[in-house]
């Protein structure tokens, strides 16, 4: 089922310079389909609001005029409708961003919306599996299948995951075309990026005893992943099948198909691997991001700490 068309509660020369928005976050940013649609539907939110506050649809004049209480009265009626810190975060982010675009375009100059603050979120820390936790999910993930092509598929999936710390959207993205059948695979990230990530002995084997396995016949382009019916596999359908190995397993809530990502940077960091190469491998733009990984081994980081201070020896 298709999302629901976005539409803005504008006034056309708004409207007009909103399209320009999107066409630029396409061409220009490289943004994904899915962050295209989260930022418009963040700022549909926001230009539906200005609609009932000010009594008429907005324009690009109205945009300008807008004062730091027009912006904060936005963030109290959103909070008041139950949204979270982070997602006020994230609306205000997408404000910030289609201000600047429309600035820079010449269309919407407004100093206000820089003195609100946004809502400050919780700095989460990643829950990463065990590596006996991660093991045994890779083990059992056939379990809950009953079409060996299926079974197949989940370990293949789970493996790359957790061998190659891609995310879920990255790995069902795969064509056939670029199934992980050498050393290294070449992903396509947020922001289109690209990276460069090694596989594991046992990553292409999974792949392959899947591919061995699997009933339909598709061409190069066709998706790596796929479900029940022969169409791209739906994220849906993995997180599903996460949940239903959990209880198996005795894991917590907190163990997902992304949780494999952590599991991955965890227990690289854990093994000696290096912050900037981890780094890399997730393809984070922004070594902080990583950093939160540095929370979790606390072990380790302690082991280094008394093998190399000076006044820990002796």
């Amino acid at each position: 089922m298709s999302a629901a068309p976005i539409v803005f509660t504008v006034c056309p020369d708004l409207a007009a310079a909103l399209a320009g928005w999107s066409r630029w976050l396409a061409e220009e940013k490289r943004s994904s389909a899915h962050t295209i649609d989260a930022y418009s539907r963040d700022l549909a939110a926001f230009l539906s609001f200005l609609t009932v506050h000010l009594g008429e649809p907005p324009d690009l004049a109205a945009l300008s005029g807008l004062s730091a209480a027009d912006f904060r009265a936005y963030l109290a009626r959103r909070g008041g409708e139950g949204l979270s810190r982070a997602s006020l975060a994230r609306a205000m982010s997408t404000l910030r961003g289609a201000f600047r675009y429309l600035d820079r375009a010449g269309l919407v100059h407004n100093p206000a919306l820089a003195t609100v603050r946004s809502p400050r979120v919780p700095r989460s820390v990643p829950r990463p599996l065990a590596v006996d936790e991660a093991m045994d999910t890779l083990a059992v993930a056939a379990e809950e299948q009953d079409e060996p092509w299926l079974a197949a598929r989940d370990v293949a999936l789970f493996t790359l995951l957790y061998g190659a710390g891609l995310r879920l959207g990255e790995a069902l993205a795969l064509t056939r075309r670029e199934a992980p059948t050498g050393d290294s695979i070449v992903i396509t990230g947020k922001g289109r990026k690209q990276r460069m990530v090694p596989i594991l002995p046992v990553v292409r084997s999974a792949i392959a005893a899947y591919l061995d396995l699997l009933p339909y016949r598709g061409e190069p382009d066709s998706p790596l992943f796929l479900g029940a019916r022969g169409k791209r596999l739906n994220p849906g359908v993995v997180q599903r099948q996460m949940r239903r190995l959990r209880p198996l397993l005795g894991l917590p809530d907190t163990a997902t198909p992304h949780a494999l990502r952590h599991s991955f940077a965890t227990h690289l960091l854990a093994g000696g691997g290096d912050l900037r190469t981890i780094q890399d491998l997730l393809g984070h733009s922004s070594l902080s991001t990583t950093q939160r990984y540095t929370a979790i081994d606390s072990t380790r980081l302690t082991q280094v700490y008394r093998d190399a201070h000076p006044r820990a020896k002796g």
